[in-house]
């Protein structure tokens, strides 16, 4: 359903001659396609938005394109275009003075880093992108952080703290009403379930409730002062 209202609406801002209507049309378009697992095609409609930003001289759109080619790359295993292409996005969001484009392109350079298994990197880069997001307020970012560290300890085999700081996170998502998508839930969920094993029921839903009952300020603390040490 999703693609083809994209897709007519796509058609319409055409007819109309709105050409970042049409830009960000298509990358609506590619993030429904890459969500079902199309990742070339993906690309291919992020590339025409690039294009279309760069003839607007729009160097905010121009970002997103490039960061968004990087997600698709990474998703198809291609570690080194995606690297490119996020380091790329990340200088032009600092040129522009972009600090939620900086801190997000920081968190997918982590992650990254993390599924390559340069785990002292990552951490180091979600430690950055965690300070961007607190200082600007943003609670959806930092709840992403807190499980993207989450998912370090858990392949870190510190089962535990994994957990603590998944259930953190969730909570604060209940807080904020942003829910996890249903792909990104089952994403999440693959990434702990070690974690989940390694732990008899009652230890892992006591990690999961301390994270979830304690203050965010705190967990972001102990979090910081910890990646820090690593």
């Amino acid at each position: 359903m999703a693609h083809a209202l994209f897709e007519e609406g796509l058609r319409l801002w055409k007819e109309l001659g709105d050409q970042k209507a049409v830009a960000r049309a298509l990358s609506n378009l590619a993030s429904v396609v890459k969500s079902q697992g199309d990742y070339s095609r993906a690309r291919e409609l992020y590339a025409e938005c690039l294009a279309i930003f760069e003839a607007l001289g729009d160097r905010t759109g121009v970002a997103w394109s490039v960061n968004h080619q990087g997600d698709a790359a990474r998703e198809q295993g291609e570690a080194t275009a995606a690297r490119s292409l996020y380091q790329q996005a990340l200088g032009i969001f600092r040129e522009l003075g972009d600090r939620w484009g900086i801190a997000g392109t920081l968190a997918d350079l982590g992650t990254l880093a993390r599924e390559q298994q340069e785990f002292a990197t990552a951490k180091s880069l979600y430690r950055k992108s965690l300070i961007e997001f607190q200082e600007l307020g943003h609670k959806r970012g930092i709840a992403r952080l807190l499980e993207c560290f989450a998912c370090a300890a858990a392949v870190e085999c510190q089962a535990e703290r994994s957990l603590r700081l998944a259930g953190a996170a969730a909570a604060l998502r209940l807080n904020i009403g942003a829910p996890l998508t249903p792909a990104e839930h089952a994403k999440l969920e693959a990434i702990l379930d070690p974690a989940r094993q390694a732990l008899i029921n009652t230890t892992g839903a006591t990690a999961w409730l301390e994270g979830w009952d304690m203050p965010v300020e705190r967990t972001i603390d102990e979090v910081l002062m910890r990646a820090e040490k690593d």
